[in-house]
């Protein structure tokens, strides 16, 4: 399973869905909004971020050395986050 995250295919899609998606938060954030219009809270904000991070670390190709950091930057938690933001988004879209 750990060839298949190697591949260049696959980090190319979560580069382009990372450089995407910080595009669209940073031109319309109110799509992290809840259907009553209040923001999202900090905390869910902040793994939405985590997940953004993770997901330009792991689409350039980086590979950190420690087990710890290599974790916490894995194309899972990348796409998981990055999955939270589109589902705020595609509510937002589908009002």
């Amino acid at each position: 399973m750990n060839h298949w995250f190697d591949n260049r295919w696959v980090r190319g899609a979560t580069l382009t869905a990372s450089i995407a998606l910080m595009l669209l938060i940073t031109l319309m954030p109110r799509g992290l909004a809840t259907a009553d219009g209040s923001a999202i809270s900090h905390g869910l904000l902040s793994l939405v971020m985590w997940g953004l991070s993770a997901g330009f670390v792991y689409g350039i190709g980086f590979v950190p050395r420690n087990p710890l950091l290599r974790m916490v930057f894995s194309p899972l938690v990348a796409w998981l986050g990055m999955g939270a933001a589109l589902v705020f988004y595609v509510q937002y879209f589908s009002r």
